[in-house]
């Protein structure tokens, strides 16, 4: 237990490594970890590729961002969402698996962390540097296009392990009165959250913490601009309970994308159409002078045939 705390105390992400493999036998204790994390309802929501060939490396390199050390560190691998293994599981001994999208992308991400963690918090017990890498949502449908990754499955992260070639020490975290709370949520007060930037503000060269949450976070920033690929990629990946991927597929082959019922909308009027209506009784018209189409079903769905419907040449200019 002692060794752990240690571990914690001292841990930090690398992101040189030497050229090196891991020692004999450990990848297999990493994959061990990682499969003895927890998990919801026994389902194991999660898979691991691991991507050993050095050109595919190289191309989720150059979609996430460009970061070398997913092509120099021992082992790199793409941590999964994944409830396709689930579905093929259930239709295996005749079941048919539920209509739960958003609640399976939350299991699936959840799942998959925690198998993520557990693999790198071992890598680490054994002396290997780790580093995680969220710019894989950079060109996440690219990755999911090399990888050929099914329906129901989407990356959440990269990892990378390998013999680290570098010490860097132990970043800043928030003090735990901003993180902890008890028995209820407490709001900030001014001067806490002051206390939040002058804690990480060694994180920076300038000494501006701000500057870090900007360029990632406020309006205009890399979060922002992931935004509209991941709701594409993941109702794509059938994780939006409006749009049916199989619909999906025939807009885009119309150039019509959309990650959601009001993207969906939005991207009607954008292509001219003047008019919506939503009918209670399961069907929508959508009007462009001097013609109307029709489509059936839930709203999405409805929506979604209607323009359908519609030539190629009217719905795009």
């Amino acid at each position: 237990m002692s060794e752990l705390y240690t571990l914690y105390q001292r841990r930090a992400s690398v992101r040189k490594f030497k050229p090196e493999p891991l020692r004999e036998g450990d990848l297999d204790k990493i994959l061990f970890a990682a499969q003895r994390a927890p998990t919801d309802a026994t389902a194991q929501m999660y898979s691991l590729l691991r991507i050993s060939n050095p050109a595919l490396r190289k191309e989720i390199s150059s979609h996430s961002g460009q970061n070398p050390h997913i092509e120099t560190c021992a082992e790199f691998f793409l941590i999964l969402a994944d409830v396709y293994r689930l579905r093929r599981l259930l239709e295996h001994r005749g079941g048919t698996f539920g209509r739960w999208p958003r609640t399976a992308l939350h299991f699936a991400i959840t799942d998959a962390v925690l198998a993520g963690s557990a693999l790198a918090t071992m890598a680490e017990s054994l002396g290997y540097g780790i580093v995680w890498i969220g710019g894989v949502l950079n060109g996440i449908r690219e990755i999911v296009r090399l990888c050929q990754l099914p329906q129901g499955v989407i990356p959440v992260a990269g990892l990378c392990v390998g013999v680290p070639d570098e010490s860097p020490s132990p970043r800043p975290r928030l003090p735990r009165a901003l993180v902890v709370h008890e028995n209820q949520y407490h709001d900030y007060s001014p001067e806490a959250l002051e206390q939040a930037y002058t804690a990480m503000a060694p994180i920076t060269r300038n000494g501006d913490w701000y500057r870090v949450l900007e360029r990632y976070f406020a309006q205009g920033g890399t979060m922002e601009a992931r935004e509209s690929a991941y709701q594409v990629l993941t109702a794509r990946q059938g994780f939006e309970p409006d749009l049916p991927p199989e619909l999906l597929e025939k807009l885009e082959e119309k150039e019509i994308e959309a990650g959601s019922l009001g993207q969906l909308i939005e991207v009607a009027f954008a292509k001219g159409f003047r008019s919506l209506q939503f009918h209670s009784k399961g069907y929508v018209w959508v009007e462009k002078e001097p013609e109307a189409y029709r489509g059936d079903g839930p709203p999405g769905e409805a929506l979604g045939q209607a323009l359908l419907q519609a030539p190629k040449e009217r719905v795009i200019p």
